[in-house]
């Protein structure tokens, strides 16, 4: 596992003038990763994962929250009230087999949705990818799924129908 990437960490005001950090996920972050998704609305989590679990499994816990910041970067946002941290969203992207591009995946809390978080963290995400070398970063994302579809469009993604599977729309862009 590579060192903690600490030059990740960005701290943004959003319009409202909340505070909130963008930073890599850590593995002593299972417990908030787990609330996070427990608190996403059913719709959330079905967009996000493709079926309908209520909460992570320990396995997927382990694998969400303990990446090696290489083949596997994970960001999450997050707000502070005192000492306690609360997960606003996460993105993350897994190395694709050719070593030249990436897949991404993204959820964020649907009360904080068109705040500006998600664009932050994705843009967040593309930098690292594009400073690791990445040459691309795409993803699966449900033909349904009409607000994820046109948020990829305005971050510059392209998008097509998945050959094989018509529910499906892979979405892509060149880092």
């Amino acid at each position: 596992m590579q060192p903690y990437p600490s030059h990740l960490v960005k701290h943004l005001k959003l319009a409202d003038g909340v505070i909130v950090t963008i930073r890599p996920i850590r593995p002593e972050d299972a417990a908030i990763e787990q609330a996070f998704v427990r608190k996403l609305s059913d719709e959330s989590r079905y967009f996000r994962f493709m079926d309908s679990l209520r909460e992570l499994s320990p396995r997927m816990l382990s694998h969400f929250t303990q990446v090696d910041y290489d083949r596997h970067m994970a960001l999450i946002a997050v707000t502070r009230d005192g000492d306690k941290e609360t997960e606003i969203a996460v993105a993350r992207y897994v190395v694709a087999n050719d070593g030249e591009g990436c897949e991404f995946a993204i959820v964020v809390a649907d009360q904080w949705h068109r705040k500006g978080v998600g664009t932050q963290l994705m843009r967040a995400l593309m930098d690292s990818a594009r400073s690791r070398g990445l040459a691309t970063m795409f993803g699966e994302v449900l033909a349904s799924n009409h607000k994820m579809l046109g948020f990829m469009h305005r971050l510059g993604f392209t998008s097509a129908f998945d050959h094989g599977d018509p529910r499906l729309m892979r979405v892509e862009i060149q880092l």
